[in-house]
Parts: C-alpha cells; structure tokens; sequence
C-alpha cells in the first residue's frame, strides 16, 4: 500500500511536482543503482567527484558514504563532491539531504552545458537528464551541441540531451578518471547514438555496460544501460553484463562479462546474443544467400494527413455527404491491426468497408464538387485547417499521396514486423510504411517475400535492426527496414514452389495468429531443406530470437513481471 497522502490537493501538487521533473528529463535513480555506481567510480579517499544533474543528490549521497568508508574525513567532503543542476529548487533540496546525513558540498546552480570543462575530478556520475530532440530546443540545445562538438563530437537533429551530455561529461575527467552514467538502453540501438558509441570507445580505455532483464525505474517504461568507462586510449571492444533487476548488481565482480567487438557504426544490439549465435547471423547476413530489404526494393512512409478524423472516412460517411467516387481514394484503413495474414485483399478490405472502417481518403481535385467545398467549409469552421500539417500545403485540404506500394509493412509491432501484399491496391497513411519493388523482382516479390520474411534469421534481423520502445514495441525506420536480412532473389526463385505449396495454410494459421508453425514450416523450406542449416544452427539462431523478443516481453509485463 502507497505512504502518499490521500488529501486531493498534495496529490495533485505532488503530481504536479513528477510532470515537472519529467519534463526537464529527471528521474528518481533506485538507491541500488547509485550505490553500485558510486562504489564503482570512487576508489580512494582523496578521489573528486561530480554529479552533473543532481537533482535530489541521488549519487552525491552514496558518494559521501563511499568517501568516508574509504578514509576521506568528513571535514573534506565539502572540497570533493561537487554538483551541479539547473533547476535551483533541486539543488536546495540536494544540500538539505547532504546536511542531514551531516555532509558538506560544493553545489552550484546552472546549465551543465555552458560549464567550461576542467579535467580535475577522479568520477563524474549520475543519470543525465533524458528529453528527447522534440522537447530539447532553444539556448540549452545549441548549447549541448556546441558542447560535444568542442569534443569532436557532431550530433544529429535527432539527439536526445543524453547524448551530448554524455561526452560533455567525460570533459571534466583527468585521464585516468571514470565515468558512471545512468543512459537510455537506445544508446545501443539507434542511429543517432552511433556518435555516441564511435566516441566511447576512442574515448575510453575501458568501457563496461550493464543492463537489465527487468524494469528498474519505478513508473518508467524506458530501458536503462549502466555506462562504466575509465581510464584513456581507446578501446577495440567493450564488455556487457547483463543482470535481472537492480538487487542482482551485487553480483556483478562475480558475473559473466561478454566481450563485444563492433565493426564500424554497427548497432551493439549483437553483445546480447552468444557467440556462436552471433556469429552464425553475422555470416549468413554476409553471404550471397541474403540480401537486405533495400535489394528488393524503396521503404517509404505513408501519407500525412495532419488530421485523420476529418480525412479519412467511412463507406456510410461518404455516402452521407454525398462525395463523389473520383473525390475519394481507397485507402488501408488507419493501424495495422487488420494486416494479419500474408495478403491485405481486395475482399478483405470490402469486409472492412462493411463493418464501418476508415476504408476512403478524401482527396478532392483542383476543381471540388459543392459536396466536397461544403465539407473543406465545415472543416474550416472546425480549424482543421489550423493544423500544423494542413497549413504548410496549399490548399490545405489536399493530402498530398505516395506511391501506391507492392508491400505494405507495420512498423510497430510486438510479435514480429508484418509484411503483407498489397492485394486490393490500396493507398497508404503513415500508421503504415510501403515497400515498392524493383521492377525485375516485382512480380516474385509480391507474391513470395512475404511469406519468405517468417524465417527464424529475418525474424532475427527484425530484432537486431529495430529498437525496443516502452510497452515491448518493437519499432523499425524506413532506414532500418532497409537493413532488414531477407532471402536472396536466387534463393526465393529456387524455393518459390514449394512456398506456393505451403502458402494457404500459412495464411490461415496468421490470421489465427498462430505463428509458431508458420516459422518452422518456412524455416524448413528456406534454411534447412534448401540451405541445409543443421538442427543445431537453426536452434542457435531461434533461441538469439527469442533472447531479444523475450527482452522485450519482460518489460512489456513491467518491473516485477506482471502485466
């Protein structure tokens, strides 16, 4: 049972007070986690240490404990730990803790960012704030920006703080120094932090990860990675441990640490698979018997209508404002939960039209019917015009379409990524990415690849390529689809019989969503039968999958396992 007050009004200032810190990218940090981390970056009494958001002291507090334990007088505590935060309310709650536990600090007020780096302290710690690049604009971004570039360190429009704060931090650390940092587990995964990693390991003589099984944020969906680098000179590999929770990191001296050593930009996402496991993916993606999704053909995004309410409608709702059928595009309806088998069809999107779905676009032509000017009057008086991707148009009520795709593809999912055939011909919205073919693959690849895709080392690229999003999504970019491992065209030609044979059943068992079965029936066509993967290649590469799906399953369930 919860020890917060019941009384309306301090629940609501207390809410008030988690928007605010949620906001500016604060936290609260497990007190297993700091205490690990403190542990970890201060190794003598006279070592300095900095904690460059510190909020509420989460990390100065057990750094204090660490110092004193290792023989730093309490007196002296006040010249090594330093902190700093810009949100002064923090900090005056921070001194307050400190002094309570009878500790001294030097603590001061102001963006992190605009610090002039001196290389004077032993550790920096903490867990940077985390606002993602649509909320971190303004004077402190460019500020974060011009920060890391000062380290020789370009970060794209798509930098969370994070990620500049993490090579601004390792500014301050003498060349022997350590840095403990509290980071997205994304610094793993996505694009934007290869920088981050390519950085890490020039950086850093030593760089060690530790991740977690479960949530260990109270409230918070987003995965975390431990960052342990030390030391100058670069690194050729880093070392991973992972742990099941928080309470497990004092198994860590003790634990299995994996050695990883990327190639390049890589994604670290294969330090969390076995060797062998690893290494048989890396050289079947290498081989003439895969190509990626790029060789078959262009990945793109889906309309942007700016307001789906008014622009897409229903069979009955079209009827009803008497549009005319050349002011009306066939569309798949908004989602992708319709997508389940291996073909969206003309039938299938008829019986989606019956029950009510968003199956039109309105798409009038230069001249508008008086039905057509009657509805873009309505939805100006509504202010859908006001929308951000309605006034950058003219006029604002023409949707600008894509090209109508050979493949439709949901790009979030939590089973496996859905390529499916666009049977009925449809147009797209951007719930939704559509693959359009190279025209000397187009006919096969319309008829097979999706049905190729279900093999165990796809299913497996899925999740190397993609990145895990809070729930247990798995979310791919146009850019990571275009990465994703795929039979070559020379093996779909030579297997697409016996594909043609198998291809009713694996539609049904889809849409019954029974997909154990479809992936061993397609694994057993393409990998063993015509590859001639032996039993115990194929079992390394579905248990790698089901290592990372099962990741992804467990933080779905929440911290504690539970849904």
């Amino acid at each position: 049972m919860s020890n917060a007050p019941s009384h309306p009004a301090i629940k609501n200032d207390l809410e008030v007070v988690a928007d605010q810190r949620k906001a500016r990218g604060a936290f609260f940090t497990p007190p297993e986690i700091s205490r690990f981390m403190a542990a970890w970056a201060l190794r003598t009494p006279r070592d300095r240490v900095l904690e460059p958001s510190c909020g509420e002291a989460a990390f100065l507090v057990p750094a204090a404990s660490r110092l004193r334990e290792l023989g730093a007088p309490q007196e002296a505590l006040v010249e090594q730990l330093h902190g700093q935060d810009i949100h002064a309310e923090s900090l005056e709650e921070a001194r307050q803790i400190l002094s309570s536990y009878g500790h001294g600090a030097s603590l001061e007020v102001g963006d992190f960012f605009t610090r002039h780096p001196e290389r004077t302290y032993d550790a920096v710690i903490g867990n940077p704030p985390y606002v993602r690049y649509q909320n971190f604009a303004g004077v402190s971004r460019s500020a974060s920006l011009e920060a890391a570039l000062r380290q020789g360190v370009r970060l794209n429009r798509l930098a969370s703080s994070w990620a500049a704060f993490t090579v601004h931090a390792s500014a301050f650390l003498k060349p022997e120094g350590r840095l403990a940092l509290v980071l997205p587990a994304e610094l793993l995964a996505v694009k934007y932090a290869a920088q981050i990693r390519r950085f890490l390991l020039s950086r850093f003589r030593t760089v060690r990860l530790v991740l977690f099984e479960n949530l260990v944020f109270p409230g918070v969906l987003e995965e975390v990675v431990l960052l342990l680098a030390e030391g100058s000179g670069g690194a050729q590999h880093f070392e991973l441990y992972q742990a099941r929770d928080a309470a497990d990191l004092q198994n860590v001296d003790a634990g299995n640490w994996v050695e990883f050593r990327p190639r390049g930009d890589d994604k670290w996402t294969g330090a969390l698979l076995t060797t062998d496991a690893f290494g048989l993916y890396d050289q079947a993606v290498a081989s003439h018997d895969f190509e990626v999704m790029l060789d078959w053909g262009e990945t793109y995004l889906g309309a942007v209508t700016g307001n789906n309410d008014f622009f897409t409608l229903t069979r009955a709702q079209a009827k009803k404002l008497r549009l005319p059928q050349n002011e009306l595009v066939r569309i798949s309806p908004p989602g992708s939960r319709h997508l389940r088998g291996l073909t969206f069809s003309e039938h299938g999107w008829e019986v989606l039209a019956k029950k009510g779905e968003q199956c039109y676009l309105f798409a009038p032509g230069n001249e508008p019917s008086r039905a057509a000017q009657r509805y873009i009057s309505a939805g100006e008086e509504q202010g859908v015009h006001s929308a951000y991707k309605c006034q950058v148009r003219t006029p604002w009520w023409r949707v600008p379409l894509v090209a109508r795709p050979d493949l439709l593809f949901a790009y979030m999912s939590h089973d496996r990524p859905r390529l499916v055939r666009n049977g009925a011909g449809v147009h797209l919205l951007n719930s939704l990415y559509g693959v359009r073919l190279h025209a000397v693959r187009q006919a096969l690849g319309q008829e097979l690849l999706a049905i190729a895709s279900l093999n165990s080392l796809t299913l497996l690229g899925a999740e190397m390529v993609g990145r895990a999003y809070g729930g247990g999504m798995l979310k791919h970019e146009p850019t990571e689809v275009d990465r994703l491992p795929l039979p070559s065209l020379a093996v779909l030609n030579a297997v697409s019989e016996r594909l043609r044979l198998i291809q009713p059943q694996i539609g049904g068992m889809l849409r019954r969503d029974d997909i154990g079965p479809v992936i061993h029936a397609v694994d057993r066509v393409v990998l063993q039968d015509h590859l001639g993967w032996s039993r115990s290649q194929l079992d390394a590469i579905r248990a790698a999958r089901a290592t990372l799906h099962g990741r992804r399953m467990t933080r779905a369930r929440g911290p504690h396992g539970k849904d």
